[in-house]
């Protein structure tokens, strides 16, 4: 007799679906699973065989074989225990036949019996859902799953034997309740930062519109402070963006509880982080910290720290807003629409430039070290500003500065309008000016006569290239959705323009 369950396994963040073929028939006794399975697939024989002993079924002495089909595609991870482990059941009679052909399975068994949280449950339950079929997953995974669909038919079992129960009709599992992280209360606010106003007028810009910051000065100026209260100032992520960033998070298995949360990510990798860790890869292809950022902020402290192959890997994310990973046996694309902010110093020693001091080295030690970044990754770079150390007069200066919430609620505006502006359009996953297409740029930004002479004098003068030309033209568009004007003014196009120049000297010395 052969039973079939079905499962699924992930390219990127799709599920795949399996077909699980178990087979009980006399012969030499054992069980072999087939179908190109891993090193987990493999060693799923040794838990599915201790988890139904724990469960008071043993197997008989006959020959089991388990088939995953399609046979051509690799099989990865520990997920494919609790198939296995029901289509044996099913082909020894342990629950009813025609039980589980309504359901995608995934799970991890422990070897008393239980079943245990796997990664990915929320794409499967998608995956579920448009084959049309319920999704049974471990009882740590069901709020993440409940996510996929309200009329979705999702059982949560903690064990094997409350599985049998269930399809014997003595145990009713109940479908699981979407589960909700709360937003933390100590996110850490703008009004910690004392002075540095052109610095927060540039972090409110860069938030508006979604654009990528850099941000350079000495040491203790205050770069890392204001990136970490980025995230205070961003707007919650919409339904759309909740549900694709949580997917990736998923298979990452970074869901904590099944709990999902409308805060933007904010990952901040250390500068010794190899490429793979960056963009992704590995034996697996897992999300690296550019997908983890999807939708959200990635700060890069000690920006020309990072290898400068780790720095160009950057450019394709920051231009079509995914991650291609190409290997010789697979192929992996993963969303990677992200918030670049970085942080630098102007040379190594970390104060070129400052008053009473000098590099021991000279011009050279600035040249040389801001020559790690490349030309066409600072392009992509909207804003650039220098960050001054912060005086004594900033710091004993009486008065608290604007707090968080004061400016989140005209960054909320601004990107409402954006928002508004881009359904008008017939563009609604459009979401900020900084994800707009360079074909549309110059209708919704069509900047005045004054202005548009302007932008034509500095094109001209400091070679910016047409990138360049067109994210000063999103820029400006950013703050005049701040000043709530529908027209791009020469001031407008001015303080965009100023955003660029600390960062010409940078891309003369790259």
């Amino acid at each position: 007799m052969v039973s079939r369950v079905s499962t699924v396994s992930f390219q990127g963040i799709s599920a795949v679906p399996v077909d699980v073929q178990v087979m009980v028939a006399p012969g030499k006794v054992g069980m072999n699973i087939v179908g190109l399975p891993d090193k987990a697939v493999a060693e799923s024989r040794e838990r599915v065989q201790a988890a139904l002993h724990a469960s008071g079924l043993s197997l008989p002495a006959k020959k089991v074989t388990v088939n995953l089909a399609p046979a051509d595609l690799p099989k990865e991870g520990s997920h494919f225990d609790l198939p296995i482990a029901l289509g044996l059941m099913a082909a020894l009679g342990a629950i009813p036949a025609d039980a589980l052909s309504g359901y995608v399975v995934l799970g991890e068994l422990s070897l008393d019996g239980t079943i245990a949280a796997v990664a990915g449950a929320l794409p499967a339950a998608i995956g579920a859902n448009a084959l049309g079929k319920g999704l049974i997953c471990p009882a740590d995974c069901g709020p993440e799953a409940a996510w996929a669909s309200a009329d979705l038919d999702i059982l949560a079992p903690r064990s094997l034997i409350a599985m049998a129960n269930h399809f014997k009709g003595t145990q009713v599992l109940s479908r699981p309740e979407p589960a909700v992280r709360g937003a933390p209360d100590d996110l850490p606010d703008l009004a910690d930062i004392k002075g540095q106003e052109m610095a927060r007028r540039a972090l409110e810009v860069a938030a508006a519109g979604a654009h990528n910051l850099l941000m350079s000065g000495p040491p203790g100026s205050g770069k890392s402070m204001l990136a970490a209260r980025l995230p205070s100032i961003l707007p919650p992520l919409s339904p759309a963006e909740l549900l694709e960033v949580s997917m990736i998070h998923s298979i990452a298995g970074l869901l904590t509880g099944g709990e999902l949360s409308d805060r933007r990510p904010y990952r901040a990798p250390h500068h010794s982080a190899s490429m793979a860790a960056m963009v992704g890869g590995g034996i697996r292809a897992k999300p690296g910290e550019v997908s983890l950022a999807h939708n959200g902020v990635l700060f890069l402290d000690e920006f020309p720290e990072f290898t400068p192959q780790v720095l160009d890997s950057l450019r394709q994310p920051l231009e079509g807003g995914e991650c291609v990973i190409a290997r010789a046996n697979h192929h992996v694309s993963y969303p990677a629409r992200i918030q670049l902010v970085a942080a630098m110093n102007p040379c190594r020693c970390g104060m070129a430039g400052e008053p009473g001091h000098v590099c021991a080295r000279g011009p050279r030690c600035q040249a040389d070290y801001q020559a790690r970044i490349s030309g066409p990754l600072l392009d992509r770079i909207d804003l650039r500003i220098a960050v001054p150390a912060v005086t004594a007069t900033d710091l004993i200066r009486p008065g608290a500065s604007e707090t968080s919430a004061d400016v989140a609620g005209r960054v909320a505006l601004a990107r409402e309008r954006q928002t508004e502006r881009f359904s008008a359009l017939g563009m609604p996953q459009v979401t900020s000016n900084a994800l707009c297409p360079t074909s549309l740029i110059e209708t919704i930004a069509q900047p005045d006569a004054p202005a548009a002479s302007l932008l034509q004098d500095a094109a001209e003068q400091m070679k910016f290239s047409a990138r360049a030309y067109h994210r000063i033209l999103k820029v400006a568009r950013t703050l005049a959705d701040l000043d709530d004007a529908d027209d791009i003014s020469r001031m407008h196009i001015a303080e965009a323009i100023s955003y660029r120049l600390p960062g010409e000297g940078v891309a003369a010395a790259a």
